[in-house]
């Protein structure tokens, strides 16, 4: 496992069909207390409370099957020293290797739940002491500030836990949500404002040939360093992201349809030139300019698609804007 991924201030699984865990992270193994190979090949509902295993059956598996992915589901796992731990599971289910595999990230809620039980009973004091005489006030402006205190921290939880819902765990870039969230609010601008908006679809050539002839872990770390040169050469304003396996999307606020083009072209040669470990890779790129009087957010990403898929079908390594 990529030292990234296994060290992630989150826990990370990976599980199958039938909930057999196929790998895990040292954060996760830590939360727990278990050793790593206490956990492979068992079922992940053996970490959980008969409660917690009755919800995780009758909702997770269910929802995951029907819809490929489960956000923000709330439950606890049970430790080994058989303590409850509150956590916020995402989960995707995808294909890796020919199989069905479940990837899901936890973050830990206890500190959290701490700190909104310390809010309200912060709150209640003050709503009893607003009530007393005079001669309780220098107590209650000390209750105050704590409660003021409790409020900053919980708020810079908050932001800290709405970073890590919206990043990739692997390359530390924007998720596929965050992205659809800021391409339905760019679109929205595009329309009422007239601003120009492009999108670039990318994807790394022949990235199956590299994960079969090297490993997994040469072909995370590909994805991640990939990560890191489209960030360096994208303008302060883009919005970078994975979208998802060795695709990622990147929104061009300002940039028509040239510029857009000239962008991309960066994107491409740099990849080109830029070794990436001990390998070179090249990348494809489809791109799309926003027509706010007849487009969408949905019909801007299927251009972006459309303008990738000819470029994959014309040999690779190059770059396809859909109004070309």
């Amino acid at each position: 496992m990529d030292t990234l991924l296994n060290e992630a201030p989150c826990g990370y699984f990976s599980i199958t069909d039938k909930g057999l865990i196929q790998s895990v992270n040292q954060t996760l193994l830590t939360m727990l207390g278990y050793d790593r190979e206490e956990l492979l090949e068992r079922h992940i509902e053996s970490t959980m409370s008969v409660a917690n295993k009755m919800f995780f059956h009758t909702y997770f598996y269910p929802y995951i099957q029907l819809y490929g992915q489960v956000n923000e589901m709330y439950f606890s796992f049970r430790s080994k020293d058989g303590k409850d731990l509150p956590v916020l599971l995402n989960g995707i289910r995808r294909n890796r290797d020919g199989k069905a595999v479940i990837d899901c990230v936890a973050l830990e809620m206890r500190k959290r739940i701490e700190h909104e039980k310390d809010i309200m009973k912060t709150k209640r004091q003050l709503e009893i002491l607003y009530q007393e005489t005079n001669e309780a006030n220098h107590r209650l402006e000390l209750l105050h500030a704590q409660y003021e205190k409790k409020q900053r921290e919980l708020m810079e939880l908050n932001e800290r836990l709405e970073t890590l819902a919206s990043t990739d765990p692997l390359t530390g870039l924007k998720n596929r949500r965050f992205f659809q969230e800021q391409l339905l609010s760019h679109t929205e601008l595009s329309k009422g404002a007239g601003n120009v908006l492009s999108l670039c679809i990318i994807d790394i050539d022949r990235f199956k040939s590299i994960n079969d002839t090297y490993g997994h872990p040469v072909g995370d770390l590909v994805l991640t360093r990939l990560a890191q040169l489209l960030q360096e050469q994208s303008p302060e304003e883009a919005v970078v992201a994975r979208f998802g396996g060795e695709e990622f999307v990147i929104l061009l606020p300002g940039l028509d349809r040239d510029r857009a083009l000239a962008a991309a072209e960066r994107y491409r040669a740099a990849t080109e030139t830029t070794p990436l470990g001990d390998l070179r890779i090249t990348i494809s790129i489809g791109a799309a300019t926003f027509a706010a009087e007849e487009e969408s957010e949905l019909s801007l990403l299927q251009q972006a698609d459309q303008a990738l898929y000819l470029s994959k079908n014309n040999g690779r390594n190059r770059v396809t804007h859909y109004r070309s």
